[in-house]
């Protein structure tokens, strides 16, 4: 009986010592990264030159801004991984470039584009001509309004940013299926394997995480606008194009946004697009972003809420 009295108060003051240096493990056990690896997409390329200005290409200004952007990556967000779809003037379908950026098993995916309004047409009168014509074995004359065409520039500037419309669900679901990625589940992510469509379990977790990528996608999306306007380009806001989609968006097992980076229509933006200043502006700005969003991640403030915050 003395035996058992000295044995518990022992037993259990090493019960305390084992939970509580569990505790502190677990406390100060480091925080998984949540932004690991960025894929890069320089749109178009090779054949397909995209959009085009009065001197330019869009797959050129994408591709540089692109690399440019790899290199701000790199230098301040040494901890992230880049990775690029291109990185020379080369043309990969769509397809390619959503298996590339799967393969790599991304976090996120940054397609780099340029917009285009096209050319506006005008028409006026000119006057009237006096054309001849039969009828009736008769020749008759009559006077005929002439109307001059030309075309000019449209006035539309500024940068969108995209992300995949609800009504493409579906898709972005059959590409995590596809790619067997990462879902979350009650006890929270783990690596799917094996998909089985016939588990309603893992069906759920599909779903989940899709909603989830797709908050983190409208989040990046709205904060990259607001860090244009910040810097004083005319922001035109985040969109999502339902009817046509936008494929690569949802092909990729990830958050996924298209930046718009400037109207290559416009002569002014054209130049702004085309000069390494710019090119590198816009760079540092979707830097910005990205540590907006990295910051919120790590603190979880978005995929589980709706809120965007800001380093201090």
């Amino acid at each position: 009986m003395m035996l058992g009295k000295k044995i518990g108060p022992i037993l259990l003051s090493c019960m305390a010592i084992f939970f509580t240096s569990f505790t502190i493990k677990e406390a100060i056990k480091p925080q998984k990264q949540t932004l690991r690896r960025i894929v890069i997409d320089a749109g178009h390329g090779g054949s397909d030159f995209g959009a085009s200005g009065k001197y330019s290409h869009e797959k050129d200004i994408a591709l540089a801004v692109a690399l440019k952007l790899q290199q701000t990556i790199n230098e301040e967000m040494p901890e992230v991984e880049v990775v690029m779809t291109r990185t020379t003037d080369v043309f990969d379908h769509v397809h390619v470039k959503a298996n590339k950026a799967n393969a790599a098993k991304g976090d996120l995916f940054v397609c780099i584009h340029c917009n285009d309004a096209g050319a506006i047409q005008h028409k006026e009168p000119d006057g009237y001509k006096t054309v001849t014509y039969k009828k009736k074995g008769k020749k008759l004359t009559k006077k005929v309004m002439q109307y001059r065409y030309w075309t000019s520039p449209s006035p539309a500037k500024g940068t969108e940013t995209y992300v995949w419309g609800v009504g493409k669900t579906g898709a972005k679901e059959e590409a995590l299926k596809e790619n067997d990625y990462l879902v979350v589940d009650s006890t929270g992510e783990k690596e799917l394997v094996n998909f089985d469509r016939n588990d309603p379990t893992q069906m759920v977790a599909i779903s989940l995480k899709t909603q989830q990528y797709a908050e983190r996608s409208r989040n990046l999306a709205l904060t990259l606008e607001d860090e244009f306007a910040k810097s004083g380009r005319i922001s035109r806001g985040a969109k999502q194009r339902d009817e046509k989609g936008i494929w690569v968006l949802q092909a990729v097992a990830m958050p996924a946004i298209l930046v718009e980076t400037g109207f290559v229509s416009d002569p002014d933006e054209e130049d702004y697009l085309n000069s390494k200043q710019g090119q590198q502006e816009i760079a540092e700005t979707i830097v910005k972003a990205l540590k907006r969003y990295k910051y919120s991640l790590d603190n979880k403030m978005i995929g589980n809420s709706n809120r965007t915050a800001s380093p201090k």
